[in-house]
């Protein structure tokens, strides 16, 4: 999870209207987006949008308005062996990358090697564990060999591909390419100043239709509130906000407020090496003494659901509604006295002399981070427990995940593998990262990842999830809190969007301008 993809990225579009240079784009075919993080890099390999959408980049495979997979750079569905030990990816033989060089089987292969590569220092290498090997087969044929049958194996084949050729002789971590890439994707790179702003143009060659919006130039604006400030001001037509900062925007003439579904949570760490949340009696009893309708209500302008595990209600198949933490401050009082954690006279807990105190961490630009942070903290601190909130960076919350709760985003919902295993897996706590960041281990949720990873048999799968979510609401390592709507003000310039359940990386890759190669300016 990294901090491009817990950073809630806040995406600005411009037509018609002054820009950030103080010149009017003057039509709907330039757009200019203001996004709440900068990406650190635009390789692939090193961990740019993995899960596809990318602009710049096409993967084998992409997704369509329903999440279902459609071939893109391969010619059909990628397809496995009887037993899932081995996937065979054919190329499309008409598709060149933007500077006319064609796309060919050794430059899958080399983005794949590269990404398990331990020299390189990939983001995303978590998610291809059980990728052994990747072959050419001919110039336009693949074959990807798994260690393991892996089920969701071709959710991961949305990964762009980059051209073999534009790293000889260098080194991936550094290369000229991770700022100045070379694609198949809609658009291509025609500047990026770190800091300020990122600058695509159309690729009129695009093998599926050069777009009709020839500009997009990315402004980074971190705080939300300064996003809000410029959207009012006229500078952009349009954004992601917080909810309530949207709903100024419900009567205004000429804009929409669009609210799109996601699998994108809130949650609180609990640090299961700190003292207090030790015990999962005491992380039971954070859980059952955090009022998520109240969050809902009160933080979210009603645009959420409530949020027990990182299995969102939009994973249908896979979601139990039953693995949910009611608000019950009775029972909570109840099991952090069983714990030994007992109120004085001044209503603070204590055990043997030590205080009950869990900071709660959030990263200061996050509006909507702040305030769910601010009444996670309120709803602890009512239970007896010293929960200071406090303000500090993604790199902080890191280097205190052993003594300190963090709000944390993340989600997907593609697959239950993508969206619990690293996060929660005990193989994963204590490994470097936005991976299990409360250091959490339980063998039987352990096992029920595991069989669900492994299995190609749909009713073990369906049931081994039932059974991991079950098992970690009885042991939680978090405070799992919401899942949000996204919220987006628009001006109504454009046709050509399309509602998507949404993960959580919702800047310039996903996000309701997740087609926006497909916008067309209304007439």
């Amino acid at each position: 999870m990294r901090r491009a993809v817990f950073a809630l990225l806040t995406v600005v579009l411009v037509a018609g209207c002054a820009s950030p240079d103080g010149e009017a784009t003057g039509t709907a075919t330039s757009i200019v987006i203001g996004a709440g993080s900068e990406p650190e890099n635009l390789n692939p390999i090193l961990g740019y949008a993995p899960d596809g959408a990318a602009k710049i980049f096409d993967g084998l495979v992409t997704r369509d308005a329903s999440l279902a997979l459609r071939p893109a750079l391969a010619v059909e569905l990628p397809t496995a062996s009887p037993d899932g030990l081995t996937w065979t990816a054919k190329l499309r033989a008409d598709i060149t990358f933007s500077d006319g060089t064609p796309v060919s089987a050794q430059d899958v292969v080399f983005t794949y090697k590269s990404v398990l590569d331990k020299k390189v220092n990939s983001t995303i290498a978590s998610r291809f564990d059980a990728l052994a090997d990747v072959q050419v087969v001919d110039q336009h044929t693949v074959t990807f060999t798994l260690s393991y049958a892996y089920a969701p194996f071709a959710e991961q084949l949305t990964l762009g591909v980059v051209p073999a050729a534009r790293f000889a002789g260098t080194d991936i971590n550094s290369a000229p390419f991770n700022t100045a890439p070379v694609g198949t994707g809609p658009y291509t790179v025609a500047e990026w100043r770190k800091g300020d702003r990122l600058v695509l143009r159309a690729n009129d060659r695009y093998w599926g239709g050069a777009p009709a919006i020839k500009t997009v130039t990315v402004v980074f604006v971190p705080d939300d509130n300064a996003r809000a400030t410029r959207m009012a001001a006229g500078e952009f037509d349009g954004t992601v906000l917080p909810p309530k900062l949207a709903r100024s925007y419900d009567t205004k003439t000429g804009y929409r407020v669009i609210q799109n579904p996601s699998a994108d949570y809130r949650g609180l760490s609990l640090p299961s090496e700190l003292l207090l949340t030790s015990d999962p009696r005491v992380r039971r009893a954070i859980n059952l003494g955090i009022n998520r309708q109240a969050m809902i209500d009160a933080v979210l302008a009603g645009s959420g659901k409530p949020a027990a595990t990182p299995i969102s209600p939009h994973l249908k198949s896979w979601y139990d509604s039953s693995a949910t933490f009611a608000y019950d401050v009775t029972e909570a009082e109840k099991l952090l006295d069983e714990a030994g954690w007992r109120k004085g006279a001044d209503g603070k807990r204590t055990r043997d002399g030590q205080p009950a105190r869990l900071p709660v961490l959030y990263p200061a630009p996050d509006v909507l981070r702040k305030e769910l942070a601010l009444a996670a903290a309120s709803d602890i601190a009512k239970l007896g427990i010293d929960a200071p909130a406090e303000a500090t960076t993604f790199d902080i919350m890191l280097q205190r995940q052993k003594e300190a709760a963090s709000i944390w985003g993340g989600g997907e919902p593609y697959d239950p593998d993508t969206a619990a295993y690293t996060l929660l897996h005990s193989r994963y706590a204590g490994q470097p990262g936005y991976v299990n960041m409360s250091l959490y281990r339980n063998s039987t949720v352990d096992t029920a990842l595991d069989l669900g990873r492994r299995s190609l048999d749909p009713a073990v799968r369906k049931q081994a999830y039932l059974d991991f979510q079950r098992a970690y609401v009885a042991d939680p390592g978090w405070a799992f809190l919401v899942f949000l709507d996204h919220t987006y003000v628009l001006r109504d310039r454009w046709t050509g969007q399309e509602t998507q359940v949404e993960p959580h990386d919702h800047g310039l890759v996903h996000a309701v301008w997740w087609n926006l190669e497909r916008w067309t300016p209304k007439s």
